[in-house]
Formats: structure tokens, sequence, C-alpha cells
């Protein structure tokens, strides 16, 4: 077991490493205390379920940038960005600045720094981090760059399945599956290691509350602990910017840490 979490000034932890997995197009019910998903539910009974968690609109890319920037970046649909053409500070900017790294790992990206709009079942639209010009390209990997040696990842990560892993043209068993396939090894570690999983959601199914599953795992998350605060991407963000002292993007200056779930 390793040494307990270190927290800063704000009460929230400082782990090691804290990888982000966005999912798609599901809301808190079809996903929590769902047969089809028995991994997620074994993370949630194992680390931390955050009930009343909301995405800021539809459809899917504004939510992205919200959670990677702190705003939708005037974004309304899934059209292409054009790579490199906001300019606002971001997750990825803001470590980078900070001399603390950062990745991003994309499923079905053709290649290390690919800024294509589509190929195969991956879609740019999912991958906010190619339309900040701050953002150095080479940032975003593939998934099967993903370290094996989990002491290689980055301070900040994502990691982005392609459009059937994410639930988005596959059912919520598929995403489930490939979840603890691919994942399941770097949550264990987590708990021994001073770091974080976080999943989460783009969006619902479509409704109006727009609540999504959100569940954090890993040694500095208190063991079946429930959070019914409201939440959005923007708290999330904020939280995950205080756990490294960095800045804070956009919305997320006047948003919540997420508390009450930390060791």
């Amino acid at each position: 077991m390793g040494a307990t979490p270190a927290h800063a000034a704000n009460g929230v932890p400082t782990p090691d490493h804290v990888v982000v997995v966005m999912l798609e197009n599901h809301g808190y019910d079809q996903v929590i205390g769902s047969s089809n998903a028995p991994y997620i539910n074994s993370l949630v009974s194992g680390g931390a379920n955050l009930t009343d968690m909301h995405a800021e609109t539809h459809p899917s890319q504004p939510n992205y940038y919200a959670l990677f920037s702190g705003d939708t970046q005037g974004i309304t649909d899934d059209s292409c960005v054009d790579p490199g053409s906001i300019s606002a500070d971001n997750l990825g900017s803001e470590l980078i600045a900070a001399g603390k790294s950062w990745a991003s790992y994309n499923e079905s990206l053709p290649s290390q720094g690919d800024t294509v709009c589509r190929s195969g079942e991956y879609a740019q639209k999912h991958n906010p981090w190619f339309g900040f010009g701050n953002v150095p390209t080479s940032t975003a990997y593939t998934f099967d760059q993903f370290p094996t040696d989990y002491t290689q990842l980055p301070r900040v990560s994502f990691v982005v399945p392609n459009l059937c892993d994410d639930m988005h043209d596959c059912d919520v068993q598929t995403g489930d599956t490939w979840l603890q396939n691919n994942l399941g090894a770097y949550a264990s570690w987590a708990q021994t290691h001073n770091s974080v999983l976080a999943i989460t959601f783009d969006e619902d199914e479509g409704t109006d509350t727009n609540n999504i599953p959100t569940v954090l795992y890993g040694q500095p998350v208190s063991p079946g602990s429930t959070s019914s605060t409201t939440y959005s991407h923007y708290d999330l963000l904020r939280t995950i910017e205080d756990m490294e002292g960095l800045p804070y993007a956009g919305n997320a200056s006047s948003a919540t840490d997420i508390t009450g779930i930390w060791q």
C-alpha cells in the first residue's frame, strides 16, 4: 500500500497521476446500477459516485470543450473545428505552462498528432485539444501508445475511446468491457499509487436534465462514497486544476471543487 495521499490547501488531493475517460450519450440511470455495466459499477462500490453530475448542453462536442477549457468556445454542433483555431486557456496549456506533463490517448487516431476530422471509428469532435493552438498536436497520442508502465503516465491525461467503445455507436456493455480490458489494470494500480481514474460522459441520451454518470476511483478516493451535490464538467475541471495548483480556465473560475469523497 502506498503512502497516504497528500492534500492541497483547498482539500482536494494531489495525485501523482489523473486519467480522465470520456464516454458517450448515456444518462445516469442507463449506467449506474445497470447489469450492462458491471465493471463501472464495481468502480462505484470501490470508489466515488457523483449522483447529480450534469453536462452543459447537447450535442456532444461542446461538452468536450467545456470539460477541457471551461467554455464551449461558441461551438454548438459536432462539425470539425479548424485545428489550432482557438487560443483560449485550457487544461493542457495550463499544465504545459506550469512545467507539468500532459497527454491525450485517442483510440483509432490514425497516428500521433493527426488532425484528421474522421477516420473509421475515430472522430475529431471528441478530441478538443486539436482545436487549440496552444496545445501541441504531438501531445495527442494513439491509444496504442498508452503506457504499460503507469509510472510513465503524465500528471494528467485524457483517454478517448473510439465511437464504438465510448458507447456512442455500440452499447453500454461494449464500452464497459472495453474499460475493464484496457484501463482495469490502471485502476487497480491507482489504488496503491496515489492516482485517480475519473470516468465521465459527454451528455446523456438527450434529456433536458442531462444527468450523466461520473465515477472517481483510486487511492485518494474514499471507497463507497457518494456525493449528491450538483456538479458539472466545469466543477470537474476546477477540481483537476486545483489538484495541480493551476489557474482556472473559463467557467472553472466560478465552479466548485468536488469534495466529500476524498480520503
